[in-house]
Protein backbone atom coordinates (compact mmCIF):
# COMPACT_ATOMS: atom_id res chain seq x y z
CA UNK A 1 0.00 0.00 0.00
CA UNK A 2 1.10 3.32 -0.54
CA UNK A 3 0.92 6.73 0.59
CA UNK A 4 2.98 9.75 -0.84
CA UNK A 5 5.18 11.58 1.89
CA UNK A 6 3.37 14.49 1.37
CA UNK A 7 -0.40 13.19 1.83
CA UNK A 8 -1.77 14.44 5.09
CA UNK A 9 -3.71 12.31 7.12
CA UNK A 10 -5.12 14.64 9.88
CA UNK A 11 -8.52 14.41 8.59
CA UNK A 12 -11.04 13.62 11.58
CA UNK A 13 -12.37 10.46 11.48
CA UNK A 14 -16.12 9.39 12.95
CA UNK A 15 -15.00 5.70 14.39
CA UNK A 16 -13.29 7.90 17.17
CA UNK A 17 -15.02 10.10 19.14
CA UNK A 18 -18.33 11.74 18.54
CA UNK A 19 -18.84 15.70 18.58
CA UNK A 20 -20.15 15.26 22.83
CA UNK A 21 -16.95 13.06 23.24
CA UNK A 22 -18.96 9.67 23.26
CA UNK A 23 -17.34 6.61 22.00
CA UNK A 24 -18.76 5.89 18.47
CA UNK A 25 -17.73 2.23 17.83
CA UNK A 26 -18.73 1.52 13.45
CA UNK A 27 -21.65 -0.78 12.77
CA UNK A 28 -20.80 -4.16 11.33
CA UNK A 29 -23.29 -6.27 9.39
CA UNK A 30 -25.46 -8.41 10.55
CA UNK A 31 -24.38 -12.21 10.36
CA UNK A 32 -27.15 -14.84 10.35
CA UNK A 33 -27.22 -16.92 13.08
CA UNK A 34 -24.68 -15.24 14.94
CA UNK A 35 -26.04 -14.21 18.96
CA UNK A 36 -26.20 -11.25 20.78
CA UNK A 37 -22.32 -11.71 23.04
CA UNK A 38 -21.05 -13.09 19.45
CA UNK A 39 -22.04 -9.81 17.39
CA UNK A 40 -21.21 -7.76 20.64
CA UNK A 41 -17.18 -9.43 20.73
CA UNK A 42 -16.93 -9.26 16.45
CA UNK A 43 -18.24 -5.08 16.41
CA UNK A 44 -15.79 -4.61 19.42
CA UNK A 45 -13.05 -6.34 18.05
CA UNK A 46 -13.29 -4.86 14.37
CA UNK A 47 -13.49 -1.32 15.87
CA UNK A 48 -10.37 -2.35 17.82
CA UNK A 49 -8.91 -3.49 14.54
CA UNK A 50 -9.50 -0.47 12.56
CA UNK A 51 -8.40 1.84 15.89
CA UNK A 52 -11.81 3.67 16.60
CA UNK A 53 -10.59 3.36 20.04
CA UNK A 54 -7.36 5.00 20.70
CA UNK A 55 -5.11 3.61 23.20
CA UNK A 56 -5.61 4.78 26.47
CA UNK A 57 -8.83 5.32 26.48
CA UNK A 58 -11.25 4.64 29.21
CA UNK A 59 -13.67 2.57 29.37
CA UNK A 60 -16.55 0.70 31.01
CA UNK A 61 -18.85 -1.85 30.71
CA UNK A 62 -22.11 0.68 31.24
CA UNK A 63 -20.49 3.08 28.72
CA UNK A 64 -19.77 -0.11 25.75
CA UNK A 65 -23.63 -1.34 26.67
CA UNK A 66 -24.85 2.18 26.18
CA UNK A 67 -23.06 2.92 22.93
CA UNK A 68 -24.29 -0.46 22.18
CA UNK A 69 -27.60 0.00 23.36
CA UNK A 70 -27.70 -3.17 24.80
CA UNK A 71 -27.17 -4.93 28.51
CA UNK A 72 -23.81 -5.11 30.05
CA UNK A 73 -24.39 -9.12 30.33
CA UNK A 74 -23.07 -9.96 26.16
CA UNK A 75 -20.54 -7.09 26.41
CA UNK A 76 -19.05 -8.39 29.99
CA UNK A 77 -18.21 -11.43 27.74
CA UNK A 78 -16.87 -10.07 24.43
CA UNK A 79 -14.60 -7.58 27.09
CA UNK A 80 -13.67 -11.05 28.48
CA UNK A 81 -12.88 -12.45 25.52
CA UNK A 82 -10.86 -9.71 23.98
CA UNK A 83 -8.95 -9.21 27.29
CA UNK A 84 -7.38 -12.55 26.86
CA UNK A 85 -5.95 -11.70 22.99
CA UNK A 86 -4.62 -8.64 25.19
CA UNK A 87 -6.71 -6.06 22.86
CA UNK A 88 -8.46 -5.13 25.91
CA UNK A 89 -6.36 -3.89 29.38
CA UNK A 90 -8.88 -4.81 33.09
CA UNK A 91 -7.22 -2.42 35.11
CA UNK A 92 -7.77 -3.52 39.24
CA UNK A 93 -10.76 -1.07 39.57
CA UNK A 94 -12.65 -2.70 37.07
CA UNK A 95 -11.83 0.13 34.42
CA UNK A 96 -10.40 -0.99 31.33
CA UNK A 97 -8.63 0.97 29.16
CA UNK A 98 -7.13 -0.16 25.08
CA UNK A 99 -3.30 -0.97 26.24
CA UNK A 100 -1.01 1.69 25.50
CA UNK A 101 1.81 0.95 22.89
CA UNK A 102 5.85 0.54 23.88
CA UNK A 103 8.34 0.55 21.56
CA UNK A 104 9.28 -3.02 23.24
CA UNK A 105 6.01 -4.40 22.46
CA UNK A 106 5.85 -2.53 19.03
CA UNK A 107 9.05 -4.40 17.93
CA UNK A 108 7.90 -7.52 19.33
CA UNK A 109 4.70 -7.57 17.29
CA UNK A 110 6.25 -6.16 13.73
CA UNK A 111 8.62 -8.64 14.29
CA UNK A 112 6.26 -11.54 14.38
CA UNK A 113 3.74 -9.81 11.78
CA UNK A 114 6.84 -9.74 9.08
CA UNK A 115 7.18 -13.75 10.33
CA UNK A 116 4.28 -14.92 10.01
CA UNK A 117 2.92 -13.41 6.72
CA UNK A 118 5.79 -14.04 5.08
CA UNK A 119 5.67 -17.85 6.03
CA UNK A 120 1.76 -17.49 4.92
CA UNK A 121 2.40 -15.66 1.63
CA UNK A 122 4.70 -17.84 0.42
CA UNK A 123 2.46 -21.05 1.97
CA UNK A 124 0.07 -19.56 -0.81
CA UNK A 125 2.02 -18.86 -3.57
CA UNK A 126 1.14 -22.35 -4.99
CA UNK A 127 -2.28 -22.27 -4.99
CA UNK A 128 -2.19 -18.91 -6.10
CA UNK A 129 -4.22 -18.27 -9.67
CA UNK A 130 -4.44 -14.97 -12.26
CA UNK A 131 -8.17 -14.64 -11.01
CA UNK A 132 -7.19 -13.84 -7.87
CA UNK A 133 -4.27 -11.59 -8.59
CA UNK A 134 -7.02 -9.85 -10.65
CA UNK A 135 -8.44 -9.70 -7.62
CA UNK A 136 -6.41 -8.53 -5.45
CA UNK A 137 -5.49 -5.92 -8.42
CA UNK A 138 -8.73 -4.45 -7.86
CA UNK A 139 -8.79 -3.57 -4.46
CA UNK A 140 -5.24 -2.25 -4.70
CA UNK A 141 -6.53 -0.29 -7.23
CA UNK A 142 -9.60 1.22 -5.09
CA UNK A 143 -6.76 1.93 -2.55
CA UNK A 144 -5.37 4.49 -4.45
CA UNK A 145 -8.36 6.06 -4.76
CA UNK A 146 -9.13 5.63 -0.85
CA UNK A 147 -6.24 7.30 -0.12
CA UNK A 148 -7.05 10.43 -2.03
CA UNK A 149 -9.94 10.62 -0.10
CA UNK A 150 -8.63 10.14 3.54
CA UNK A 151 -10.97 7.76 3.86
CA UNK A 152 -8.85 6.17 6.58
CA UNK A 153 -11.12 3.00 7.61
CA UNK A 154 -12.35 1.73 4.53
CA UNK A 155 -8.58 1.92 3.32
CA UNK A 156 -7.81 -0.06 6.68
CA UNK A 157 -10.54 -2.44 6.02
CA UNK A 158 -9.38 -3.16 2.36
CA UNK A 159 -5.95 -3.37 3.36
CA UNK A 160 -6.84 -6.14 5.46
CA UNK A 161 -8.85 -7.82 3.04
CA UNK A 162 -6.00 -8.08 0.28
CA UNK A 163 -3.72 -9.58 2.99
CA UNK A 164 -6.42 -11.60 3.59
CA UNK A 165 -6.77 -12.91 0.33
CA UNK A 166 -3.89 -13.61 -0.64
CA UNK A 167 -2.71 -15.79 3.12
CA UNK A 168 -6.04 -17.83 2.38
CA UNK A 169 -5.48 -19.10 -0.95
CA UNK A 170 -3.96 -21.76 0.79
CA UNK A 171 -6.83 -24.17 1.57
CA UNK A 172 -4.27 -25.94 4.52
CA UNK A 173 -3.85 -22.55 6.21
CA UNK A 174 -4.27 -22.14 9.95
CA UNK A 175 -2.08 -18.75 10.52
CA UNK A 176 -4.99 -16.17 10.07
CA UNK A 177 -6.15 -16.17 13.46
CA UNK A 178 -2.40 -15.14 14.12
CA UNK A 179 -2.23 -13.02 11.81
CA UNK A 180 -5.65 -11.05 12.91
CA UNK A 181 -4.75 -11.39 16.74
CA UNK A 182 -1.46 -9.32 15.95
CA UNK A 183 -3.76 -6.90 13.70
CA UNK A 184 -5.71 -6.49 16.86
CA UNK A 185 -2.84 -6.33 18.92
CA UNK A 186 -1.65 -3.44 15.90
CA UNK A 187 -4.92 -1.70 15.03
CA UNK A 188 -5.17 1.36 17.94
CA UNK A 189 -1.42 2.18 17.78
CA UNK A 190 -1.19 1.89 13.90
CA UNK A 191 -4.05 4.24 13.50
CA UNK A 192 -1.96 6.72 15.54
CA UNK A 193 0.64 6.50 13.09
CA UNK A 194 -1.59 6.80 9.93
CA UNK A 195 -3.63 10.14 11.48
CA UNK A 196 -0.53 11.66 13.32
CA UNK A 197 2.49 10.78 10.51
CA UNK A 198 2.57 12.34 7.16
CA UNK A 199 5.16 10.20 5.55
CA UNK A 200 3.80 6.45 5.35
CA UNK A 201 4.86 4.52 2.11
CA UNK A 202 7.27 5.66 -0.26
CA UNK A 203 7.12 3.06 -2.50
CA UNK A 204 3.55 1.23 -3.34
CA UNK A 205 4.69 -2.64 -1.94
CA UNK A 206 1.60 -3.62 -2.86
CA UNK A 207 2.30 -3.40 -6.90
CA UNK A 208 5.73 -5.45 -5.57
CA UNK A 209 3.50 -8.02 -4.27
CA UNK A 210 1.49 -8.27 -6.96
CA UNK A 211 4.54 -8.75 -9.48
CA UNK A 212 5.74 -11.40 -7.36
CA UNK A 213 2.37 -13.28 -7.45
CA UNK A 214 2.32 -12.93 -11.15
CA UNK A 215 6.16 -14.02 -11.63
CA UNK A 216 5.44 -16.75 -8.86
CA UNK A 217 8.88 -15.74 -7.35
CA UNK A 218 8.98 -16.71 -3.66
CA UNK A 219 12.07 -14.88 -2.77
CA UNK A 220 10.39 -11.45 -4.32
CA UNK A 221 7.29 -12.03 -2.41
CA UNK A 222 9.26 -12.36 0.70
CA UNK A 223 10.67 -9.08 0.22
CA UNK A 224 7.88 -7.31 -0.55
CA UNK A 225 5.62 -8.58 2.43
CA UNK A 226 8.51 -7.85 4.75
CA UNK A 227 9.44 -4.47 3.13
CA UNK A 228 5.11 -3.70 2.77
CA UNK A 229 5.10 -4.07 6.46
CA UNK A 230 8.73 -2.72 7.64
CA UNK A 231 9.25 0.23 5.31
CA UNK A 232 5.65 1.79 6.35
CA UNK A 233 4.50 0.95 9.93
CA UNK A 234 7.57 0.33 11.48
CA UNK A 235 9.62 3.28 10.59
CA UNK A 236 6.74 5.56 11.27
CA UNK A 237 5.64 3.78 14.79
CA UNK A 238 9.13 3.97 15.66
CA UNK A 239 9.50 7.73 15.16
CA UNK A 240 5.99 8.41 16.97
CA UNK A 241 6.74 5.97 19.98
CA UNK A 242 9.72 7.81 20.06
CA UNK A 243 8.32 11.30 20.66
CA UNK A 244 5.96 10.04 22.92
CA UNK A 245 8.37 8.33 25.00
CA UNK A 246 10.48 11.41 25.06
CA UNK A 247 7.87 13.49 26.45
Amino acid sequence: MYFDSMTPFNKPWGGLMTSNGELNIPDIPEISGTTTQEYVYERLRNAIMLGAIEPGTSLTMRGLADCLGLSPTPVREAVRRLSSEHAIQIKDNRRMTVPLMTLDRFEELVALRVAIEVHTAKRALPYMSDVIIEKMTEMDDRMDGLISEKDLDQLTLLNQDFHRTLYTVNPAQASMPIIESIWLQLGPFQRQVLTRVTEYYEIDRHKEILAALTTRDAIALEDAITNDISDGVLRSGRNLLAVTEAA
